[in-house]
């Protein structure tokens, strides 16, 4: 009797500890059924999700371990111990999973580049389709998809196109022949017609046999950037050749036995130039289309959010009919994004499963 007596006295012991397993394993499994719930619908919000998860996970072994029938002391010093363990993880986190984590939530805080951005990281350039706790994903120009960890991101120097328009522009050596006012008249021109505003002409190097000329000009539609760089560059051909100037170093009439009164500017064509049906961008970046598309429509939401978060701002005689159009606007821009979402995740298990999307 006296054993059983004793066996019972120190399983009330472990009573404490194994109440705490309990409630931290119950609170751990209803948090994330109720966030997986509410946010099934937006994976924006895997990345809050996951350091919701991650902050209460440490602070269950936390409650663990002061629950255990120990000393104090020997508890403090667990608890330095897990300090220190936490602080070397930190300082080590450069090069560590950990280090994956803090840069994630610097490029959050930063906010220097969103879904749908077109970015050059190293030798990289594309667009962001995905940006997750530890990785950012990008589309390239060859329709590819790169996984850049975030630390790798953050070490680097980073360059992102602005959505409000940037400036594209492209070389050009001509001869000493023509004058620089001419030459800068025409490359202007050609700026023009490639549909650039606000262009420029500089002169780059005085070479031994022509001049390097580079002209630019202002894209105001981030999105058209590589089809926007090939009609600059076909342009400048176009508007040269039409004025007579030869696109060719002096020197080649040294290397090669021409007539005096030969020209090498090819004869213009008959045929119409039609506009293409499907344009480079929307091959190489359709997942970044469809990531930029669900951001703008967010973005719309977070703006009616801070609307009808002040209620002042729309008093007046028609105040309940402003707020009812915010509210119905509000409702069918998260029904689009809903839809959106939907789309985009049958087409990432679709490229998954490599077949094609429904």
């Amino acid at each position: 009797m006296e054993l059983i007596n004793s066996i019972l006295d120190g399983a009330r012991v472990f009573v404490p500890v194994l109440v705490t397993l309990a409630l931290v394993i119950a609170g751990l499994w209803l948090v994330n059924w109720f966030l997986a719930r509410r946010w099934r619908d937006q994976p924006d919000a895997q990345f809050r999700f996951q350091m919701i998860m991650l902050a209460l996970t440490f602070a269950g072994a936390l409650m663990l371990i002061i629950s255990f029938p120990i000393s104090d002391t020997l508890r403090g010093q667990l608890l330095s111990l897990i300090g220190i363990l936490l602080s070397a993880a930190i300082a080590l986190s450069s090069t560590t999973f950990i280090g994956n984590i803090m840069a994630g939530i610097m490029l959050r805080a930063v906010k220097s580049a969103r879904p749908g951005d077109f970015i050059t990281v190293a030798d990289i350039t594309g667009r962001i389709t995905k940006m997750d706790l530890l990785h950012t994903e990008v589309q390239t120009e060859d329709r590819n998809l790169a996984t850049l960890p975030n630390l790798f991101m953050v070490t680097q120097p980073m360059k992102v196109v602005r959505a409000t328009g940037t400036i594209i522009s492209a070389e050009i050596s001509l001869g000493y022949d023509i004058s620089r006012q001419r030459a800068q008249e025409l490359l202007s021109e050609a700026a023009g017609n490639a549909g650039l505003s606000d262009a420029f002409v500089l002169v780059r190097e005085l070479g031994d046999y022509s001049v390097l000329y580079r002209v630019a000009g202002l894209l105001e539609e981030a999105k058209g950037l590589i089809s926007a760089r090939s009609r600059l560059r076909a342009s400048m051909l176009d508007t040269l050749h039409g004025a007579g100037v030869e696109i060719v170093s002096p020197n080649f009439m040294n290397t090669r036995m021409v007539a005096e009164d030969r020209v090498f500017i090819p004869r213009p064509s008959r045929s119409v130039e039609t506009e293409n049906v499907v344009t480079a961008e929307a091959v190489a970046f359709d997942k970044a289309d469809e990531a930029a598309s669900v951001e703008a429509i967010r973005k719309e939401i977070e703006a009616l959010d801070a609307e009808l978060a002040k209620p002042e701002e729309i008093a007046g005689a028609d105040a309940a009919g402003r707020k009812e159009e915010l509210d119905a606007k509000k409702a069918a821009l998260s029904e689009q994004l809903k839809q959106a979402e939907e789309q985009r995740k049958t087409s990432d298990d679709a490229e998954r499963t490599g077949s094609k999307p429904g």
